[in-house]
């Protein structure tokens, strides 16, 4: 949804009659992007995806069948599997799609989700789903009630979702989008670009950084979303560098080396005071146990236990294995 924030600002301020449509429930279709989203105007223009497009004349006819002043609707759904093909879907699904006026989505929204930072929208629909009130929760608010609770937890998460939720007052829809993963790479090399690849095609950010100072200041400016990869063996860039990332709270600090070099970090780390508990969450050596072996391969055992990490997934690392590294 983020990609709609400037069209979404850009059709408010011309004065359309649009409305945003994104599914509440959902069941089938396969692998789909959490974040499929798409505005429709009356007239009958379309901008964004979802269900690659499959339901968009549908959802153009009900938002002129809506019109000017028109309130909340939610739309059932279907493609059966021929459609499915004929769309690239990987099978066919049910959905419910909900159709919000944009007027009635907060402006706050689309400029938090255009400047990139982690948000949720709670939309509440009375049993009608005639009227759909929505209000934006932040990362880090106090949460007011069990949807705030959980607008919370999706965005801690670092992945978009979204989930629907009900009670005696109706339907709560809860979406977040996370802050992207802010890769930062000590350490510069082949791997380290491959590693930013890797990152890109996960529509993540990554930085490379030469120096402990360096890597200190990246740290600090993108808290909220960083995640710390350490190629350097140089004990003072390694050491100080894992230890500002453990006392920041990043949530995922990796390093990779040998077992020897692992060892030698955290004693290194022990030395300047680091716990326990604080080591434990060191990933070293770093990347899921994939038996990866060139550049490309080890860049995906990285990001791949960086997703499941932040997505508190256990997923087997390397770490917690105990067989020769290779």
């Amino acid at each position: 949804m983020r990609e709609l924030a400037e069209t979404a600002r850009q059709w408010v301020a011309e004065g359309r009659v649009a409305f945003l449509a994104r599914p509440v429930t959902e069941q089938g279709f396969g692998p789909r992007d959490p974040t499929g989203a798409v505005l429709v105007d009356a007239r009958g223009e379309c901008a964004g995806a979802l269900y690659r497009g499959v339901f968009d004349a549908e959802l153009v006819a009900e938002a002129a069948a809506l019109g000017a002043g028109g309130g909340a609707r939610v739309c059932e759904v279907s493609v059966g599997a021929g459609e499915a093909t004929g769309a690239k879907l990987t099978c066919g699904g049910q959905a419910e799609v909900l159709l919000q006026p944009l007027s009635a989505v907060p402006a706050e929204w689309w400029e938090l989700l255009g400047s990139g930072a982690g948000v949720a929208l709670v939309t509440r629909l009375n049993e009608g789903a005639d009227a759909a009130v929505s209000e934006v929760v932040r990362a880090g608010d106090v949460p007011a009630d069990d949807a705030g609770r959980r607008a919370g937890e999706l965005l801690e998460t670092r992945r978009p979702g979204r989930d629907a939720l009900y009670g005696g007052s109706g339907l709560v829809l809860v979406e977040a989008y996370p802050s992207a993963p802010y890769v930062v790479i000590g350490g510069g090399g082949e791997l380290a670009e491959v590693i930013g690849a890797q990152a890109a095609l996960l529509g993540w950010e990554s930085v490379t950084v030469e120096s402990a100072g360096e890597a200190e200041k990246v740290l600090g400016q993108h808290r909220d979303a960083a995640c710390l990869v350490l190629l350097s063996h140089e004990p003072d860039f390694d050491v100080p560098s894992l230890r500002t990332a453990l006392a920041l709270g990043i949530p995922y600090v990796g390093a990779l080396g040998s077992r020897r070099t692992t060892a030698r970090r955290r004693e290194g780390l022990a030395a300047a005071g680091v716990g326990e508990a604080e080591l434990a969450r060191v990933h070293g050596p770093i990347g899921l146990d994939l038996g990866a072996r060139t550049p490309a391969e080890t860049a995906l055992a990285i990001c791949a236990e960086i997703l499941g990490v932040l997505g508190g997934r256990d997923a087997r690392g390397l770490r917690d294995s105990d067989g020769p590294l290779r």
